[in-house]
């Protein structure tokens, strides 16, 4: 379960990368003139923008043509001053490509390239594929547990203590991930939001998860009382960023500091069990250490594409479905020891 920790350390990571409100792209005084020019005329030289109230000739502009936007535009609601920033955002880099000057940030992010409105095309693709390995590693183990492995005579119910944990644990990292999809695919206050507050919870709940299982606590009273208080503490501070104040600050001690819990817990668990199959820990503690670097090494990305953090995206996705291995590997050990006992 190495990866496990070392994964919900890297989602503490994500939580505090919050967007700056002042980068040298977006201080430029030849892109800040652009974008005050763009708003007013609504055009960048021949470029038109229906999200803009005029034209170039200073025509009011009817909400007839901003419908005529194809659908996968309209639905993310590019604005005049988002579709200002971004082109004034392309030709200035363009610009600065000639000169020989490296790409800066604008208004906190690099200078990527839309695709059908997408704003980091490359992440949002390779966060949908580990949405998909977890659903994948998330339906085997359902397989593997109901027709697979025995089921008590009695109550026909699974054998391994943590079914319904896990369960929960797959349901919510599908949630996280589909919202860092959405979230990559257009930055805006609510999908900001949901992206933040799904990455606190999925951390909230391995961190109960992680004190649940590395203690073995196996009674649902003990259970309860070990996760009221967390859920609790979750649920306020998820509260706070969405109705009180996105506080980035206070997000990254949250998170971090439940990342650095959860980690203590699964690196001791780790070098104290016996499993059979630990050698995948150790495979994904070395992938996950690497995955890290890329988090804090950042660069521009290629071709306005490809940055540190969709690489990480990339590398997450063998090591889910590592991680899923390990845990029906946990489910198949402890049914087996389980069964046992009862013979």
């Amino acid at each position: 379960m190495a990866y496990y920790h070392l994964v919900a350390f890297l989602v503490a990571l994500s939580c505090f990368l919050g967007v700056l409100n002042a980068s040298a792209g977006d201080v430029d005084p030849q892109y800040r003139t652009c974008v005050d020019q763009c708003k007013k005329s609504g055009c960048i030289g021949d470029a038109c923008f229906a999200s803009c109230n005029s034209s170039s000739g200073g025509i009011s502009i009817t909400g007839q043509w901003s419908m005529k936007e194809p659908l996968y535009l309209r639905w993310k609601q590019w604005d005049c001053q988002s579709d200002c920033r971004y082109h004034c955002m392309v030709e200035r880099e363009k610009e600065r490509e000639v000169l020989g000057a490296r790409p800066v940030k604008y208004h906190g992010k690099w200078p990527f390239r839309r695709i059908f409105g997408i704003q980091e095309p490359v992440s949002v693709v390779f966060s949908f594929f580990n949405l998909a390995m977890h659903f994948h590693g998330w339906l085997s183990f359902l397989i593997l547990l109901y027709y697979k492995l025995p089921l008590r005579s009695q109550s026909r119910k699974t054998y391994y203590e943590y079914t319904g944990l896990w369960h929960i644990y797959g349901f919510l990292a599908m949630n996280s991930w589909f919202w860092s999809a959405v979230f990559h695919s257009r930055d805006v206050d609510l999908t900001e939001k949901l992206d933040y507050s799904s990455a606190v919870a999925l951390l909230g709940y391995t961190l109960i998860l992680a004190i649940l299982r590395t203690f073995n606590v196996r009674a649902e009273a003990a259970r309860v009382m070990v996760s009221a208080p967390l859920i609790a503490f979750v649920t306020t501070h998820i509260l706070y960023l969405n109705f009180y104040k996105l506080d980035y600050g206070l997000n990254m001690k949250v998170c971090v500091s439940m990342g650095v819990v959860q980690l203590l817990l699964w690196a001791v668990w780790a070098g104290l069990t016996h499993h059979p199959s630990r050698w995948k820990l150790w495979v994904v503690v070395v992938g996950g250490g690497l995955a890290m670097l890329l988090e804090i090494y950042d660069f521009p990305p290629y071709k306005g594409f490809v940055d540190a953090h969709a690489l990480w995206h990339a590398t997450t996705i063998p090591l889910t479905n590592l991680w899923w291995s390990f845990i029906k590997d946990d489910a198949k050990f402890r049914t087996m020891n389980l069964v046992k006992k009862v013979r």
